[in-house]
């Protein structure tokens, strides 16, 4: 039987992690799937199957310059750098974690926004904007179209997420929140504020979304029909909203 290596013990999760606002919360619990608790608890279980490498893909998109790469950064490298070159193509970190006793790898994705997005089999998109930059929000529904073009739309966890929050003050702050909240409904996605730079709600966010990906992996290995992916049936994803973002003219493919 394959064992993975143990994981660094800041990658250690046991608890099911809180999300950051319950008004913008697609999971509502507080603790694992009763089902994937008990299948992680049974050793027996643990025996047949569930030590195989598991790892689910994450895309990080959004406009240039909204903090995706601080974002990505700040968590797997705990670095934080405020002058640094743009992506070009495709990067790409693999973070391993122990959740609940088990491995579990999420591969996260960062791409460049002028190439059109061909990443299939995702579990998790994470829309990135600039809570300083109010267009980039705006921009946030267009950048799940392009995700989904490869993707079903029932498929994935959908997060938005606002960097920089470290530069606004408490009102300006709880302002944007309150915008971001509204397009994350419409959107079905569950909103984070973040801040790259101080480090803020970053560890907790990456734990949120390795928890609901390693859950949804884990009631799939069971052959519930349970499915804990949510996402949803917002303005935005109506299926002219879908056709008309396909239709326009091709960016550069990564493919």
């Amino acid at each position: 039987m394959h064992f993975s290596p143990p994981v660094s013990r800041d990658r250690i999760i046991s608890t099911f992690p809180k999300c950051y606002n319950p008004q913008a919360c697609l999971q509502m619990k507080d603790d694992w799937n009763t089902k994937a608790k008990m299948a992680c608890q049974d050793r027996a279980a643990h025996q047949q199957g569930f030590d195989r490498f598991k790892m689910s893909k994450a895309v990080v998109v959004g406009d240039l310059n909204v903090g995706k790469t601080c974002l990505i950064n700040r968590f797997c490298k705990d670095v934080f750098e405020r002058d640094y070159k743009a992506t070009i193509g495709v990067d790409f970190e693999i973070e391993r974690f122990e959740i609940s006793g088990l491995p579990f790898s999420l591969q996260i994705v960062c791409l460049n926004p002028n190439i059109i997005l061909c990443v299939s089999t995702l579990k998790v998109i994470i829309t990135v904007f600039d809570m300083v930059d109010i267009k980039s929000l705006e921009h946030t529904q267009q950048w799940l179209k392009e995700a989904l073009q490869e993707n079903e739309p029932d498929s994935c966890f959908v997060f938005i997420v606002g960097t920089k929050r470290d530069l606004l003050s408490a009102e300006e702050c709880q302002r944007t929140e309150s915008d971001a909240i509204k397009i994350a409904a419409e959107m079905n996605a569950e909103f984070w504020s973040v801040s790259s730079k101080t480090g803020e709600n970053n560890q907790e966010f990456f734990f949120r979304v390795a928890a609901l990906a390693f859950e949804d992996a884990i009631l799939k290995d069971l052959g519930t029909e349970i499915s804990t992916t949510q996402i949803g049936d917002g303005s935005i994803l109506d299926d002219k909203a879908l056709e008309d973002a396909q239709e326009k003219p091709k960016k550069k493919s990564c493919c």
